[in-house]
């Protein structure tokens, strides 16, 4: 069938006259039939969506099919993973005590701070680029805070002489409190990693499961919820959840790192 060009009703492809306009088409049935063609084909090509549809459908294929090879290692990890993510800010705490506590012997508060801060970009690009064991990556934020203030105080005990292990309850808390800044500060920066790849997860299989989630909604919901603001609900509440513990998890770094020196 196709549409006459005066009055745009249907007529079939041997009639030479409109039935309705009983207008001559014979001088345009040739443009007639290309245009069906056309408009024919078009309607065989997908459109954009679902081009981005099958996209986020490989893109999430691939990324399980990664994560499957990643996950037999389990709780091996790779001793490149720690020499760059344990042993680097090691070694640059170790670097930034001896600058600034032992060749330059300025205000220990600048030590602190870098203390605070040094950790956490670690702590993202750690987690923010695929998903990992939490429990053995937390033993080793542990292992890193307590061996960087003992190494500190065995740098410290080369030049004075001091003792390198605290000697009352009030250095041992000391010794603590230092520690947890450093370790919370890494923590922020894994949380904020694992925020930073949770959402572009979730970017992807927004676009993958979209047909799904409307037709469960329209079908349970009975059309009272918009598959938008439900979505947009999960999501926001994904985004500040991680977000609320980073700033928790930083505001613990501040306090324990600072206490001993402000208070």
């Amino acid at each position: 069938m196709m549409n006459c060009p005066y009055c745009l009703s249907e007529v079939s492809e041997e009639a030479s006259v409109c039935k309705i306009c009983t207008r001559d088409l014979y001088l345009f049935k040739p443009m007639m039939a290309k245009v069906a063609e056309l408009e024919k084909r078009l309607e065989e090509i997908p459109n954009q969506d679902a081009y981005e549809h099958r996209i986020a459908e490989l893109q999430l294929l691939l990324d399980e099919q990664v994560q499957k090879q990643v996950e037999p290692r389990g709780l091996a990890l790779s001793m490149l993973d720690i020499v760059i993510y344990i042993g680097i800010p090691l070694a640059l705490l170790l670097a930034a005590h001896g600058l600034i506590s032992i060749v330059y012997d300025t205000k220990p508060l600048y030590l602190r701070l870098i203390s605070m801060i040094l950790p956490l970009p670690f702590g993202y690009f750690l987690f923010k680029s695929t998903t990992r064991k939490l429990f053995p990556w937390f033993m080793g934020v542990v292992f890193l805070a307590i061996a960087s203030v003992i190494g500190m105080s065995w740098m410290t005990s080369l030049v004075d002489g001091s003792p390198i292990w605290p000697q009352n309850t009030f250095e041992w808390r000391e010794v603590l409190e230092y520690s947890a800044s450093i370790a919370f500060s890494f923590l922020t920066g894994m949380l904020l990693g694992g925020v930073a790849y949770a959402s572009k997860q979730r970017h992807l299989r927004k676009a993958a499961i979209n047909p799904f989630l409307k037709a469960v909604v329209a079908g349970l919901g009975e059309g009272r919820i918009s598959p938008t603001s439900l979505h947009g609900l999960m999501k926001k509440l994904q985004e500040y959840g991680g977000t609320i513990v980073a700033l928790g998890t930083t505001a613990v770094s501040i306090y324990t790192g600072l206490k001993g020196i402000i208070g």
